[in-house]
């Protein structure tokens, strides 16, 4: 006997507290119907108790699910808009909080600090970087990243990554100071509150509209005022005006 597509969602909720009715479902029983076949499980009874009993395949596949694809200055122009404009509505303050929400591998945090370290020293500059996967944050943590990563790195940063005898790029101590990691569930865990800019960004296009639209007033609820939203380039608050936003440019959103 087989689960149905909502029971194994069940099933998987209760074991790993990941929500997938919170994901656009189609794009999602694809992702995991893809994964189950690949790896010689179709079922979803035989696919819940293997998550429920083999820690290493369910690591693997939370690991899938929650799609952590990252890369250091993804989309370079939104890095020189928040450089341009929004760095200087922020660096004044006695302490800029920074909250990257869903940080994957750690690239965007680690980006944030190179960036911002140009304009404030590291006492002045706070960032919390957090995500659903256990495996990914111990990754960020370690800090060691491939070629195709730091490919769009500028120039100017590149003093802040070491080659390894792998050939892997390692991220300098004083920028991995910058950043503290933490396991968060956008769906369940309380929200950091007071921060100055909140970077969420290509996650929440996978959501259903109903769940965007409650992370969204949550995201408002947890910025300062003056704090301000940056989100992916596939990505925007359709009704930002009645949550409370005042849109500053493409991703960007500020709360008034």
């Amino acid at each position: 006997m087989n689960y149905t597509f909502e029971q194994f969602k069940n099933e998987i909720y209760a074991i790993t507290d990941i929500d997938l009715n919170s994901y656009k479902e189609r794009q999602m029983k694809r992702r995991i119907d893809s994964f189950l076949g690949s790896n010689g499980c179709p079922e979803y009874y035989k696919a819940v108790n293997l998550i429920r009993t083999d820690s290493e395949f369910r690591t693997e596949f939370i690991e899938y699910i929650t799609i952590n694809v990252s890369e250091f200055f993804r989309n370079p122009e939104q890095w020189e808009y928040l450089e341009k404009e929004i760095i200087p509505m922020l660096k004044d303050k006695p302490k800029v909080r920074i909250w990257s929400a869903a940080c994957s591998t750690g690239d965007e945090p680690y980006t944030l600090a190179m960036i911002f370290l140009k304009y404030l020293p590291r006492t002045r500059l706070s960032i919390l970087a957090t995500d659903i996967d256990a495996k990914a944050i111990s990754m960020a943590k370690e800090g060691v990243y491939s070629h195709k990563s730091i490919a769009s790195v500028p120039k100017e940063y590149l003093q802040y990554f070491t080659k390894n005898e792998a050939g892997k790029y390692v991220i300098s101590d004083e920028i991995k100071k910058c950043v503290t990691f933490k396991k968060h569930n956008l769906f369940k865990d309380e929200y950091p509150i007071n921060i100055n800019l909140l970077v969420c960004r290509n996650v929440l296009i996978y959501f259903t509209e109903e769940k965007k639209n409650e992370i969204f007033k949550q995201y408002y609820k947890s910025l300062a005022r003056g704090g301000v939203l940056f989100l992916g380039n596939t990505e925007q608050v359709v009704n930002y005006r009645d949550i409370g936003f005042d849109r500053k440019a493409s991703f960007f959103y500020e709360k008034k």
